[in-house]
């Protein structure tokens, strides 16, 4: 006996949570680029740069990413809810 097929497109909620923890995955890397930006901003003339400002640019880089962390939180909270009767997809197909 077949398994009924799943449909093609995904529900608007599961999709929304997958793509929410995309963005969750990728809030460490994009952090990582940004503490990692002021290394970047060295003048062309190799005279000093204000090391103040690079002190700023973390601190405020540090609050926007737990901001953003606190944000995608709740979204990330909630469990993905599986219809009776459907597999959850961890299940091996036999």
């Amino acid at each position: 006996m077949k398994r009924p097929r799943r449909p093609l497109f995904l529900g608007r909620i599961p999709y929304r949570r997958r793509r929410l923890r995309d963005a969750a995955r990728l809030l460490p890397v994009a952090g990582v680029f940004l503490m990692i930006l002021p290394i970047l901003w060295t003048p062309a003339d190799g005279g000093q740069r204000l090391l103040s400002s690079d002190v700023i640019w973390f601190f405020l880089t540090w609050a926007v990413l737990i901001l953003l962390a606190a944000a995608l939180a709740p979204g990330l909270a909630k469990p993905d809810e599986t219809r009776p009767g459907e597999a959850s997809g961890d299940e091996e197909e036999g």
